[in-house]
């Protein structure tokens, strides 16, 4: 026969050391504190939330609605589910941030002491957490609270300062860190650090505001392409939002772009996120985040194609600039050996237009997606002689670069554009000369422009010289030296 089972019970005990380690191990670093400090400012319904820092100190003083006991007794209540049943704020209806009711614990990582004092309509008190007296107490929970006349502050709001400092936070840091970390931009709320407001940089550069439904929520920022001139290799990646607090940065695939990611900046706001209890990242094994990374994906190939857009705008400008003055060089040369153009020894011009002038691209024939070029850009037409022949060119991109010279009655197209790697540095067709862009010495040599001009020279005239002497390569290549020469000689 069986005995009968007996059932016990056991204690389920915290050290109190352990709540002291717990917010000292809470954040990676000790500025982030301040952070959680000025959310609960924002979760109270301040306006403005006063952040000052001296050698001996630290205050964070805010005019929200204060709290009266019961809300105190909430506020040192570690994991009360108060913030996660109520969601929103009483007068701003704002999104409580707030979660885990740890952070302020985080405190005890940079101080010895620290007090709350707080005053909600008649209520006023003041708390003292002395982290080395608490601690001698193993088995006393209780902290004191003084409870003091109404008139002992005049307005609503709570101030928590940090005494006894074991730490050292420099203001700058503090207010860079901040602009990240706390829903700097939300309306009705302003933040100072000693007197000096905490703003968001102003980002300048190409917009793309965007907005993606997902099934738990719609999520919505804005990227900014910034200039050359302003890329940064600091603080790479999109800030991810939730609550406008940036829980983390996230490259969403970048990581191939290569140097084109220092210009890529920008924000998401995705409230349905599941956070860590650190707020330094994401719970990632869960359908709100692969939602959210689908959405992402296809916001960053949007990105993508726009930054390709603008990358080859500014290319093509630098293009046409260098091809122009090689151009401008080759006809000096042709003015002082005229007897070295393809077309004899004709007049090199004859004022119908500028050399390194622009070509017009016309549609091709209705159903065709071909292009082509007419040297005769902004021009009346002119009736011209039968057999007289007007070159024109397909452009195998739109992004080519089209420049046109004139020598005599005649002209010669210069078309630079996309051939592939395998292509030909250089070739021609009737009166166009075709340069290849993805040419690998072609890349190497555009990256200076004093070069690029140089080897676009090198190519315009040796494409001159073998329409000129096509059948002798030696006599070519020697009259394109000649060329060459005095198109560089000062």
């Amino acid at each position: 026969m069986h005995e009968d089972k007996k059932i016990y019970t056991l204690p389920v005990v915290v050290d109190k050391s352990h709540l002291i380690t717990i917010g000292e191990q809470l954040y990676s670093e000790s500025i982030e504190l301040i952070r959680e400090l000025v959310n609960n400012g924002y979760d109270a319904d301040a306006t403005r939330v006063s952040v000052t820092i001296s050698d001996e100190s630290i205050s964070v003083e805010d005019n929200g609605l204060g709290m009266d006991l019961e809300g105190l007794k909430q506020y040192f209540s570690i994991g009360s589910p108060l913030k996660r049943q109520q969601l929103k704020s009483k007068l701003y209806n704002r999104d409580l941030i707030g979660q885990f009711g740890i952070g302020k614990f985080a405190s005890l990582s940079a101080c010895d002491v620290f007090k709350v004092n707080t005053k909600k309509d008649d209520f006023c008190a003041v708390v003292i957490f002395d982290k080395n007296i608490w601690q001698k107490k193993k088995k006393k929970w209780e902290i004191p609270i003084e409870i003091n006349p109404p008139e002992g502050r005049k307005t609503n709001g709570t101030t928590v300062i940090l005494e006894k400092l074991t730490k050292k936070f420099d203001p700058d840091e503090v207010r860079k860190r901040l602009v990240e970390s706390i829903p700097v931009s939300a309306p009705n709320f302003n933040v100072y650090v000693n007197g000096v407001k905490v703003e968001s940089p102003r980002l300048t550069g190409h917009r793309i505001p965007f907005m993606e439904a997902t099934k738990f929520g719609v999520i919505d920022g804005q990227i900014v392409i910034l200039p050359l001139s302003s890329a940064s290799t600091t603080n790479l990646g999109i800030e991810c939002k939730v609550k406008g607090v940036t829980i983390k940065r996230e490259m969403f695939g970048m990581e191939s772009w290569g140097k084109d990611i220092a210009r890529i900046k920008g924000e998401v706001h995705a409230d349905f996120l599941k956070i860590t209890s650190d707020r330094s990242g994401f719970i990632v094994d869960t359908e709100e985040y692969k939602s959210f990374i689908e959405a992402m994906t296809r916001v960053m190939s949007e990105v993508k194609s726009v930054l390709g857009q603008l990358s080859n705008k500014r290319e093509n400008i630098a293009t046409g600039r260098a091809v122009k003055e090689a151009l401008e060089r080759i006809q000096k040369s042709l003015l002082v050996h005229p007897d070295l153009s393809p077309f004899g020894q004709s007049p090199l011009s004859d004022g119908a237009g500028a050399v390194g002038e622009s070509a017009v691209v016309k549609k091709g024939e209705e159903g065709s997606k071909t292009k082509s070029i007419d040297v005769g850009q902004g021009k009346e037409k002119k009736t011209r002689k039968k057999g007289k022949y007007k070159p024109k060119a397909s452009l195998l991109t739109p992004n080519a670069v089209v420049r046109k010279i004139k020598l005599g009655t005649h002209g010669i197209i210069c078309c630079l554009d996309h051939f592939g790697q395998d292509g030909p540095e250089s070739f021609t067709e009737n009166n166009i000369i075709y340069i290849n862009r993805d040419h690998p010495l072609y890349i190497s040599e555009s990256k200076k422009r004093d070069v690029h001009i140089l080897n676009l020279a090198r190519l315009i005239t040796q494409e001159i010289s073998l329409m000129k002497d096509s059948k002798n390569p030696r006599k070519a290549f020697d009259q394109q030296s000649i060329l060459l020469r005095d198109a560089f000689r000062e």
